[in-house]
């Protein structure tokens, strides 16, 4: 899906247009209290978001999102773009900034590319999500372990370091190797990582 919001009707239509000649679904609005009024698709989506609009600027809107933590990659459009104005918006993360009149094919280009990282993205959210699933289903002694595990201790140091038995802390790590899907140590190190970047797995962090 492929949102735009420009101010004029007459570009809405034009984009409309282009992106129906691709296969494109497209909504467009004409300001941005429509946008906030609107749900955003659950799928890939970029958003072609015009820089000067009533109210306030597309540029304070792309700040707006960013620091509400809403993803979704933006081209922008305007007739009265600048040189600071573009290094501006791509410092911020957008795909491409484009003056009006642009040519049809790099904006196709521009949104082939939002659209791509926005698959990328979500993947690796899904990923992540069925990761931190797995993660809930450890107890908090195999959390424990599991630490311990990624960290390189053998199994008679861990048990030495939270007092149990090592025979127990063998079936402490068979289940976190079971519940966690781990291929072998360094798999389940890789995904100790992805989930400390979240802070999913602060439990099983040892100061």
């Amino acid at each position: 899906m492929v949102l735009i919001v420009d101010d004029d009707p007459d570009i809405r239509e034009a984009l409309e247009a282009l992106l129906r000649t691709v296969g494109l679904e497209s909504r467009a609005m004409g300001s941005l209290p429509e946008f906030l009024e609107s749900e955003l698709p659950s799928g890939p989506t970029c958003l072609i978001l015009d820089v000067r609009l009533p109210g306030r600027s597309g540029l304070e809107f792309q700040r707006e999102l960013a620091a509400a933590n809403v993803k979704i990659p933006i081209i922008f459009i305007t007739g009265y773009g600048d040189i600071p104005m573009s290094v501006q918006a791509m410092k911020r993360g957008a795909i491409e900034f484009l003056t009006k009149p642009f040519r049809d094919q790099d904006l196709l280009d521009a949104i082939q590319l939002g659209l791509a990282r926005e698959r990328e993205r979500l993947e690796r959210e899904g990923e992540l999500g069925a990761l931190r699933q797995r993660f809930e289903m450890l107890t908090a002694r195999e959390r424990e372990v599991m630490a311990h595990v990624v960290q390189g201790r053998l199994n008679k140091q861990i048990a030495s370091d939270i007092g149990i038995s090592e025979m127990t802390v063998k079936i402490h790590r068979g289940n976190v190797m079971r519940k966690m899907q781990a291929s072998s140590l360094p798999d389940l190190a890789r995904m100790a990582d992805q989930l400390a970047h979240v802070g999913a797995a602060s439990k099983a962090q040892i100061p």
